[in-house]
């Protein structure tokens, strides 16, 4: 069964000898390779897109109705919605294909490996992609709808003086009083007004020049709020990317542990007398990947310093040797 042998992987990497010619050519090979799924991929999610950037409005969307302020966010250029899609194609796109991309990084690197050194390819590129998976629901599920809603709140508690209510509340001679319906009308009918309860927002029907014609136009109501939370959809978009990728990148930190227990960098004894200093480590991580607000930074602390302590018991659940055995095993059997 010696042809279900990888020829790439050879038992010893003096077997694997290139010149450096050699070497840049099938760096070249692998980076061709590696941008044959993204692109495509990317074109492809631009025809969903709408529904892309639908979805990660949704956490927003629902915490600006919990607080009583208009689902809606702004667009202040032609081209900055279309723009937006692209990137957010391209950059889902990579994400998608990370593993397509570990793949051909281990082509290049894995012939130079002698195979007990290969053993993480079958642990630690599956667990990246689990651990990845695994940030971005809890991101998306948990921190994200809890930032935004701390956030929120802060903003929220800014209000308008009373005594300047109370000014602008009395009316004038020439005020005109609008009489608002407890529900939508059936049919619109010109001087008509009503108000969403769902959404804060209030409606106006009012004449056209067409005849016949009634256009209903809408505003949103802020209430006693002295400062507005408008949102710009490119600095949300951003906002929530930037968070995926420091959640991402965060919740490697196990394997990250563990990959530097097996080449002899750090054990489990020294990573829990060095808990402090990972803590201040962590503190210092989330005080620089999220908002400035404490909340944040404690809700990104927590899970953070959590994947450390996850990273100490996969060490000792996971020693070296155990995994290396369990490689030369797999390899004997593929070479039977």
């Amino acid at each position: 069964m010696s042809h279900l042998r990888q020829p790439h992987l050879p038992d010893d990497p003096a077997d694997y000898k290139m010149s450096l010619g050699d070497h840049l050519d099938e760096l070249r090979k692998r980076v061709i390779a590696s941008l044959i799924l993204p692109l495509p991929l990317a074109v492809l999610l631009f025809f969903v897109a709408d529904f892309l950037v639908a979805t990660l409005l949704l956490p927003l969307q629902r915490v600006q109705l919990a607080w009583g302020f208009p689902p809606e966010v702004q667009v202040l250029s032609p081209p900055e919605f279309l723009l937006l899609e692209l990137k957010l194609c391209f950059v889902l796109a990579l994400v998608i294909s990370l593993p397509w991309l570990l793949w051909q990084a281990w082509l290049f690197v894995g012939p130079g490996l002698y195979p007990r050194e290969r053993r993480f390819v079958y642990l630690l590129l599956p667990g990246s992609g689990l651990m990845t998976i695994i940030g971005i629901l809890v991101m998306y599920f948990v921190m994200l709808p809890l930032m935004l809603q701390v956030l929120m709140l802060i903003t929220r508690g800014v209000e308008v003086p009373a005594d300047i209510l109370q000014r602008a509340a009395q009316p004038s001679e020439s005020a005109f009083v609008l009489p608002m319906l407890d529900e939508p009308p059936t049919e619109a009918v010109p001087g008509q007004a009503w108000i969403n309860p769902e959404t804060s927002i209030m409606h106006v029907a009012v004449t056209t020049d067409a005849p016949e014609q009634v256009q209903v136009l809408q505003m949103p109501l802020q209430g006693q709020a002295a400062v507005t939370q408008i949102f710009r959809l490119s600095s949300y978009v951003n906002f929530v990317l930037a968070l995926l990728l420091g959640v991402s990148i965060a919740f490697q930190l196990p394997l990250v542990l563990l990959l530097g227990g097996w080449i002899g960098l750090v054990d489990a004894p020294m990573l829990r007398a060095k808990r402090k200093w990972a803590l201040l480590a962590c503190a210092l991580v989330s005080a620089v990947t999220t908002p400035a607000d404490v909340f944040s930074m404690v809700l990104m602390l927590l899970p953070l310093y959590g994947l450390y302590e996850l990273g100490i018991i996969l060490i000792g659940v996971l020693p070296a040797d155990r995994v290396a055995g369990r490689a030369a095993g797999r390899d004997g059997d593929e070479a039977a």
